[in-house]
């Protein structure tokens, strides 16, 4: 279709099309139109209406003429609702629709709004925008004021009913949706029920096209309790998630069950007529509702949203049960974090040294990239396994916990004050856990680079140690951008680790190991159970810290490759480079050399943190769809008490606060642990 002219006067179009009986199937006059009277004021256009009875005779006649035996059921089923089982084809399928929209029948009003409205968004806003008495003085104009009473209309929209509800019903029937709402294997199904039920009105209403439903009718309040049913169904499905863990597909499934039910809720309400008026604001409803289902029909942006709010909560209810081990109270914890760190600071004190070494080895940059990576990777498995602790590991867990507790503690400002108390404890454990890894890092990578240098009687350090101190000058170097590339891949890891605590859960894994028949009978019941409880518990820990390994050691040799500055720092690392770097100098650099790097390298230790929390926060807030505005307000808070009691913030001084501080933690541990 030819683009319009925005600019023709109404007038002229309605003259040009409609001072004549016009029985064209062609979409131009009505296009044309409604084109034109955005430009002008449509009192105007009623005015004119009223004025000109033949042109308005003639108008109806063509408005009732190109909508004549056109069904329009499939706005209702298929607009903006998902139509596959799974995410990434639903994506797949709507950015196709965007860029090459599909081919529709041109026998149906989903091809008439289609080819009338360019911009369906912006032409609903105009009409919505008009006023009330206008709108509906224009619906009688055009004849369609009694559009919900017309027996085509409403076998449409009774048969539109029925296929969602067929649908519904076969989705919920799935073994996987079932088992995921036991709560309702002892009643009778609700979903099958509202089948039944929308079959039968569809059967009367075949025998008397003027049934007509209104709000006491019996059978509407079945529709109303069968559909209240179901969706406390789908609420219960989703709510046990957190027991039982859901896959992608399952979630998928259970937000198509959920639309499918509120759009037969939907077309039910429309069908209820108490008195006169109704017939003129459901006709009119109707209308707006299918031009709404349209406009949205390949929204992107919702598709993501709807579909990975769960998964977040999800991931973040896994990540929050460790992140409370991170986040210390009693003087006694806050030491124990620091000995965690120290054993941690270790380990990495000697990958610094491998690092060096794997460095010298001759090969490809993929080969290299290997080795560094399962460098990186058996180091952090191993400081995971022994029980130590690396720092910038906290926050993608402690970010989930914090928001948690935030998201159930409720919005008053009074609480603001105990959530920036427990940001403070937050704050110091990661300041002790910073100190514990930087303090061991760099004597211990000193230490070894020293041994090797006695038993080999070679400096080793000699070759990389400009490049190592370079790259500790945030001037000479993207030490800033690299240390923010760690802190993505620390959140990376923590995503990781929920999505894998997420799986073991739902697929039961534990369970499988522990009632292995192959395994109970080789190694025995107890071994079976044995590994059953440390698989649950170690096994989405020892994955994520080997990603995350992977992750830093690949990015270099991966950015060389592709000829891009790619690389991470990391605080622990970056003080044992410190240390390699002074050794291969022979600790002969200027004072403003040395000076910068030990600023940079806890510079370096503040960005990981900053974009590792930043990012989990984000996760975790969205999971729990809490207000982005009280963020603001709850910095105030924080930054009030920092300056009240800064000591807090970096040593394990108690208040009166920390006894609902712990109870809080408490209370999640205990919901986490009941939920299973």
């Amino acid at each position: 279709m030819k683009f319009f002219n925005s600019g023709t006067h109404f007038q002229s179009v309605l003259k040009k099309y409609f001072s004549f009986r016009n029985e064209t199937s062609s979409l131009e006059p009505l296009a044309e139109f409604l084109e034109s009277i955005k430009e002008s004021d449509f009192t105007e256009v009623l005015n004119f209406f009223r004025e000109n009875q033949e042109t308005t005779e003639n108008f109806k006649y063509y408005i009732h003429h190109i909508f004549e035996g056109k069904p329009f059921n499939l706005s209702l089923t298929e607009a903006n609702i998902l139509s596959e089982n799974a995410f990434f084809p639903e994506l797949k399928k709507r950015v196709l629709n965007k860029i090459l929209p599909p081919v529709v029948n041109e026998k149906t009003v989903w091809y008439l709004i289609d080819n009338v409205s360019l911009r369906p968004k912006k032409d609903l806003k105009y009409l919505h925008n008009l006023p009330e008495n206008e709108i509906n003085e224009f619906f009688k104009i055009a004849g369609i004021s009694d559009f919900i009473l017309k027996p085509n209309v409403k076998r449409e929209m009774l048969f539109a009913m029925n296929i969602l509800s067929w649908r519904v019903t076969g989705a919920a029937m799935e073994v996987e949706v079932v088992r995921m709402a036991p709560e309702y294997k002892n009643f009778d199904n609700p979903f099958l029920a509202l089948q039944n039920e929308l079959e039968d009105l569809a059967e009367e209403c075949k025998l008397n096209p003027e049934i007509q439903l209104n709000s006491k009718d019996s059978r509407y309040k079945q529709i109303k309790i069968y559909i209240e049913q179901s969706l406390d169904f789908v609420s219960i499905a989703f709510k046990n998630s957190s027991k039982y863990g859901i896959s992608g597909k399952i979630n998928q499934s259970l937000l198509k069950i959920r639309q499918q039910l509120q759009r037969i809720f939907e077309i039910a309400q429309l069908l209820v007529i108490d008195d006169e008026q109704d017939v003129l604001i459901k006709s009119k409803q109707l209308i707006f509702n299918v031009l709404s289902y349209k406009s949205h029909r390949n929204n992107i942006s919702e598709l993501i949203n709807d579909s990975t709010r769960l998964i977040s909560h999800l991931i973040t209810n896994h990540t929050a049960e460790t992140g409370t081990h991170y986040i210390t109270s009693t003087r006694k914890e806050y030491m124990t974090m620091f000995y965690k760190a120290s054993g941690g600071g270790i380990i990495v004190g000697a990958l610094c040294v491998l690092k060096m070494l794997y460095g010298y080895i001759p090969g490809s940059d993929f080969s290299h990239a290997f080795l560094y990576s399962m460098n990186y990777a058996m180091g952090f498995v191993m400081i995971y396994l022994m029980g130590f602790t690396l720092a910038t590991k906290q926050p993608a867990m402690t970010a989930a916990t914090m928001t948690k507790i935030l998201s159930e503690e409720g919005n008053n400002r009074s609480n603001y004050v105990e959530f920036a108390h427990l940001v403070s404890k937050l704050f110091r454990s990661q300041f002790i856990a910073f100190v514990g890894n930087v303090v061991l890092s760099f004597p211990i990578a000193l230490l070894i680079i020293y041994g090797l240098d006695v038993f080999f009687s070679q400096n080793l350090a000699v070759d990389r140690s400009d490049k190592l101190l370079m790259d500790l000058d945030p001037f000479k170097s993207k030490a800033i951008l690299h240390a923010s590339i760690a802190g993505f891949y620390l959140f990376i890891s923590g995503i990781i680790s929920g999505n894998i605590g997420n799986n073991s859960v739902f697929y039961q894994i534990p369970e499988r190991i522990a009632k292995n028949f192959s395994i109970r009978r080789v190694l025995g019941k107890k071994f079976a159970k044995g590994l059953s409880k440390y698989y649950a518990k170690n096994w989405p820990g020892i994955v994520s810290n080997f990603w995350f390994g992977v992750f830093l050691g690949a990015t270099a040799p991966i950015g060389l490759f592709f000829g891009l500055d790619l690389d991470i720092r990391h605080i622990t690392f970056a003080a044992g480079n410190f240390a390699i770097g002074l050794y291969g100098k022979d600790f002969s650099v200027d004072s403003y050399t040395f000076w910068l790097s030990f600023i940079t390298v806890f510079l370096i230790g503040f960005f990981n943190f900053l974009v590792s929390f930043t990012l989990s926060m984000f996760l975790a807030f969205r999971s729990r769809k809490l207000n982005f505005g009280q963020v603001s307000m709850i910095y105030k808070e924080i930054f009030k008490y920092f300056v009240k009691h800064p000591l807090k913030f970096f040593f394990p001084l108690r208040s009166g606060l920390d006894k609902k501080a712990d109870a809080l933690m408490s209370s999640t541990m205990t919901t986490k642990s009941g939920d299973h």
